[in-house]
């Protein structure tokens, strides 16, 4: 059965996914980049970039994981650039240049509509102006019976928590503290959710955890 998956989703020790101050230069925040280093030596990385080569091991183990079967993608308009109210121009096309890593369809929530962006490698920016539900409904529609992946950032994979949408969460707990920025789980009740632990890995680099939410009785 299709699943609403978040993965391989980085989280600072007091519980940000990502830093403050957000830019052009700086698109993971102030220090946010140190939340990723357990996944950019991996071999999966590494090829993503269109390198050899690459370390194998746990952490690359859950790197690969998490494109397992999605045949669909769910980002936060600052997952595809830092551009603010309505968009000046066609030029900005995403962070990740004409051939990003997703090679499926991607839907991107915001409040200002835009035609979609075909992109190399098989990647199409997808603008969804009427919420949520919306960009789910087209994402499992588009997703053909696999997978529908919750690519961040953390105010997304929130909103998506609140309204009981997600089915399984791994998350990966980087050993540094940001102090401030975007909080993933304040607030929130796992448990109250349904959430249970169903795995728990500890790399020298980071610890990941799956959680997988369990149907009612």
């Amino acid at each position: 059965m299709s699943k609403l998956r978040v993965a391989c989703f980085s989280v600072s020790l007091d519980g940000f996914g990502a830093g403050p101050e957000q830019s052009l230069d700086n698109p993971m925040g102030a220090g946010g980049m140190a939340l990723h280093e357990w996944v950019l030596g991996t071999r999966t990385f590494q090829a993503m970039m269109g390198l050899d080569g690459g370390s194998t091991g746990d952490d690359d183990a859950f790197a690969a994981r998490g494109f397992d079967n999605v045949g669909s993608w769910i980002l936060g308009r600052n997952m595809f650039g830092p551009v603010r109210g309505d968009w000046p121009d066609e030029n900005w096309k995403g962070w990740w240049g004409t051939n990003p890593p997703y090679h499926g369809p991607v839907f991107i929530l915001t409040h200002y509509p835009r035609a979609p962006i075909a992109m190399e490698g098989g990647t199409t920016f997808h603008f969804v102006t009427d919420g949520i539900e919306t960009a789910l409904k087209r994402s499992r529609e588009a997703a053909g019976g696999r997978d529908v992946r919750v690519g961040g950032g953390a105010s997304t994979v929130r909103q998506y928590l609140q309204a009981g949408l997600i089915d399984e969460m791994h998350l990966v707990f980087s050993p540094v503290f940001l102090g401030s920025g975007e909080p993933l789980l304040a607030g929130i009740d796992l448990p109250k959710l349904g959430f249970e632990r169903r795995e728990h890995v500890q790399t020298p680099l980071a610890t990941h955890v799956v959680l997988e939410r369990q149907a009612k009785a």
